[in-house]
């Protein structure tokens, strides 16, 4: 009942639930006739709440109610218990009053507390010193209390000694240079040179506050002084590891045993200051002074040891900074140590730790970066593993999520065949919820900065398939997490080519969980839509939230379902152009989109560069004096693109020009359709799509040609039948923009090789086009020079070279001088130039007619 009664007084004054004057005169009283309780426990509780008192009575009320009836309580006839609370609301009560009071009314009770007959007395009231010491002041500090703290110093009660010195140690900001030197230099000596001799049980202590002692007297060492401090340390840190026995462990005298676990605290406290005495020696010197007793730290047969130094690793690697690669070896050693409490706190600041790692050796070359490091895979997943196989989920749940900055530190096919099938293995076959969702987006971010397009699909067909469409609904429902991931870590775009409407299709799965799972989620899907580019993909989300309504069965789903719809009414769309309301979650995503294409370009850059590499240097020759030459009036289709540049360059000559064609090229996004099927990759995602390209009016005389490969800039050709144009053909959406169906059943499991396509721009006054008209152009298949039948659709780029042709034929009194087309047409498969023969007016009014269709259907697509 006294300690209800002591903490619900305390409770009261926290909440503030009656006013100060009214607690003083109501409960004051109560509380200080309690505080001699027989009872320590209740006598302690009501000090806690005295002390908690204190801090917010009036100065008079202190004075009046406490520090006077203290005077008396404070003195030898009274019990020890009493002068022991004395001390403490001393030490509480000294920042209440002025330095005229506290010198004319406190010190003098604190000198006699000091002097005290018992040593509980003395060494309580030492420790009150520090509070007392930050109230008067530093000169009263100097002539008051430095005196006392010394003579304590010298007590015959080991408690008291050990309380001086700490106290020593916390007030060392306060003391000036000469004190430091004069005064506290010589005591803290005679404190470690007593501590193995004579005075073990200060061993602990001393070993604790070791480093702030360097760090409060450093400057004032003399190189012997610091030579012997540093050895003082080095034999702290192994202090009980050179004695050996022959006893079992069970034979071990309780002497001993209560020996060596005084010795663990103390080589315990040496590696929690190991961060200080790199400070203390310089990181330069590390290797030298310290290294050595870093390894036997790291190697320590006791696991509080170890478990200390992996706390503090993350703080010596920062230290050492360039030096970091001195320490590579015993980072493995304790990612490999048996217990997983030390691979516990070492995995919380493992993502900083590679990456200095990586970054901070001799070597910051990224294809060095693990030259270095050569067991650092292995022990990761031999961390993983023993994670795995342990019970303690939060440890590998940790491990898994701290995995997610892989990418940053090792190459992409190291992630994919050494972790990213251990995380997809995770996901499917783990039984811990939260180790599988860690799995599942550190498997995301693996995917996001995976730099093989045949690994993405490869790893994107497995999700689709294995969880996505798997004969598990704990799988279906994993595959709706991943989803979620996807969302946050990936572009919309990406979710909408890939993901989106395998999600929706879960919309008819025969579990409830799994609708209902698919409910919550459908709001963050509809996010990932852009209008107008996506309408096709909304009326389907929505046919599916129809469906729904109308046949769902469970009460659960229903009500979910019915929720979800008014959430989906009350959402504002996206859309493809910036809006001000979702300026910078566009902004973001476009970031996240201008990514994803950079690492396909740079992927198609290194394979041109390993297939330059690869061939003869006659080739690379006559590739060069290719390049250096005009360009031809007449270009194969496997010459790479050209791009507007400056005149007589072949290529970017700096990395600006290089990061611009980049941004150029990123532009023309290639946006797949998503089969409904979607049991193959190849199958989901259309070999054919669209190319948007704008360049540049200026410089169009004297061309470039920069070499790029893209799947962007694939022709119809190259993956289905030729076709004949029908003017009441359907045009297919895609997830992004308008495009070419492709036939499933031509489709096969393996794309086609990426087509080179070469762009030549005529003349200077060539006519620009837009986005929409060159789709319009490979969609309406325009015959040779405008004057023949329909056939085959020629290639974009033949459909632009034939700009001039068309513009002579819209001009009649142009055509009797018209000497012909000036580009050879190969759709007919001659390649020689047609003749323009004299148009009659009708003629010329059948061809405007045509042309005025194609300007209508260019403004309808786009």
């Amino acid at each position: 009942m006294q300690l209800t009664a002591a903490v619900s007084f305390r409770t009261i004054l926290q909440e503030e639930s009656v006013s100060i004057h009214t607690y003083a005169h109501s409960f004051l009283q109560v509380i200080l006739l309690h505080l001699e309780h027989r009872d320590a426990g209740v006598s302690n509780a009501w000090l806690e709440t005295l002390l908690s008192v204190i801090e917010v009575l009036p100065k008079e009320t202190l004075k009046h109610e406490i520090l006077n009836p203290l005077v008396s309580k404070a003195q030898l006839s009274q019990t020890v218990q009493s002068r022991l609370v004395s001390c403490k609301i001393l030490g509480k009560m000294t920042n209440k009053f002025d330095a005229h009071t506290i010198k004319r009314e406190i010190l003098p009770l604190v000198k006699s507390l000091c002097q005290d007959v018992e040593y509980e007395v003395r060494s309580c009231m030492c420790r009150q010193l520090e509070n007392i010491a930050q109230g008067i002041g530093t000169e009263l500090t100097k002539s008051v209390v430095l005196p006392e703290l010394i003579e304590l110093s010298r007590d015959e009660g080991s408690s008291v000694r050990l309380a001086a010195f700490e106290t020593l140690v916390n007030l060392l900001d306060v003391f000036d240079t000469d004190d430091r030197s004069q005064t506290i230099l010589p005591l803290v000596k005679s404190f470690c040179e007593k501590s193995f001799k004579a005075d073990e049980s200060i061993l602990i202590s001393l070993s604790f506050h070791l480093g702030k002692l360097c760090h409060g007297l450093y400057g004032i060492f003399t190189p012997d002084q610091h030579l012997r401090f540093l050895e003082f340390y080095k034999k702290l840190c192994t202090l009980g590891l050179q004695q050996e026995n022959g006893h079992n462990e069970n034979q071990i005298p309780p002497q001993i045993l209560e020996q060596e676990k005084k010795y663990i605290s103390v080589r315990k406290n040496c590696a929690y200051n190991f961060p200080a005495m790199i400070v203390f020696v310089d990181p330069k010197n590390f290797h030298m002074e310290l290294y050595s007793t870093f390894f036997c730290l790291c190697h320590d047969p006791e696991v509080p040891v170890r478990y200390t130094i992996a706390i503090c690793f993350y703080e010596v690697s920062k230290l050492l900074n360039s030096g970091v690669y001195l320490i590579h070896k015993e980072l493995i050693t304790l990612l490999q140590d048996e217990s997983l409490e030390v691979l516990d706190a070492l995995i919380d600041h493992l993502p900083e730790i590679l990456e200095l790692m990586s970054t901070g050796g001799e070597s910051s070359v990224q294809e060095n970066k693990l030259s270095s490091l050569p067991d650092l895979i292995p022990a990761l997943t031999a961390a993983e593993q023993r994670a795995a196989a342990s019970l303690k989920w939060r440890t590998h749940e940790k491990l898994l999520q701290k995995y997610a900055c892989l990418p940053h530190i090792i190459s992409s096919d190291q992630i994919y065949y050494r972790f990213l099938q251990r995380m997809f293995t995770i996901v499917m076959t783990n039984n811990v919820l939260p180790v599988q969702k860690a799995a599942s987006r550190t498997l995301c971010i693996f995917l996001r900065y995976n730099r093989k397009q045949e690994q993405r699909h490869e790893v994107i067909q497995k999700l689709i398939e294995q969880l996505g469409q798997g004969k598990s609904y704990w799988n279906r429902l994993r595959f709706l997490d991943t989803c979620e991931f996807i969302i946050e870590i990936f572009s919309k775009s990406f979710f909408c080519k890939y993901f989106f409407l395998p999600a929706i299709e879960l919309t008819h799965d025969p579990v409830a969980n799994v609708r209902m799972k698919l409910c919550y989620l459908l709001p963050k899907v509809k996010s990932t839509l852009k209008i107008p580019a996506d309408k096709h993909l909304l009326q389907q989300l929505e046919m599916c939230v129809r469906k729904l309504l109308c046949q769902e069965k469970d009460k659960d789903v229903l009500a979910i379902v019915k929720r979800t719809v008014l959430e989906l009414d009350r959402m504002e769309m996206s859309m493809d152009a910036f809006q001000k309301k979702f300026y910078e979650k566009d902004l973001l995503d476009q970031e996240k989109e201008r990514e994803e294409l950079l690492l396909m370009e740079m992927e198609q850059l290194e394979k041109e560069k390993q297939q330059s590499d690869g061939r003869p240097m006659s080739e690379k020759s006559f590739e060069k004096k290719r390049r250096d030459t005009k360009t031809p009036t007449t270009l194969p289709k496997s010459i790479p693109i050209s791009v507007p540049g400056p005149p007589g360059t072949s290529t970017p000559s700096t990395s600006k020009e290089i990061k611009k064609s980049k941004l150029i090229r990123s532009q023309s996004f290639n946006n797949q359709a998503f089969h409904a099927k979607y049991g193959n990759l190849d199958k989901c995602a259309s070999k054919s799509s669209t190319v948007g390209y704008t360049p540049s009016v200026s410089g169009l005389g004297k061309t470039s040609v920069v070499s790029l490969t893209d799947d962007s800039f694939r022709t119809r050709n190259a993956c289905s039948a030729p076709t004949t144009f029908s003017p009441t053909a359907s045009l297919p959406g895609t997830s992004r923009g308008t495009g070419n169906s492709v036939d499933p059943k031509s489709s096969g499991s393996k794309e086609t090789p990426p087509r080179k396509a070469t762009l030549s721009f005529p003349a200077p006054g060539a006519a620009r086009l837009s986005l929409g008209s060159l789709r319009l152009s490979v969609l309406l298949c325009l015959p040779p020079c405008l004057g023949g039948p329909f056939v085959q659709k020629p290639p974009v780029m033949e459909m632009i070279s034939r700009l001039p042709c068309l513009t002579r034929l819209l001009t009649p009194h142009k055509i009797a001088e018209g000497p012909g087309c000036p580009q050879p047409c190969k759709a007919d498969g001659s390649g020689k130039a047609h003749s323009v023969a004299p148009r009659s007016p009708a003629a010329a009014s059948q061809i405007g007619t045509r042309l005025s269709a194609l300007v209508t259907l260019t403004k309808a697509s786009g």
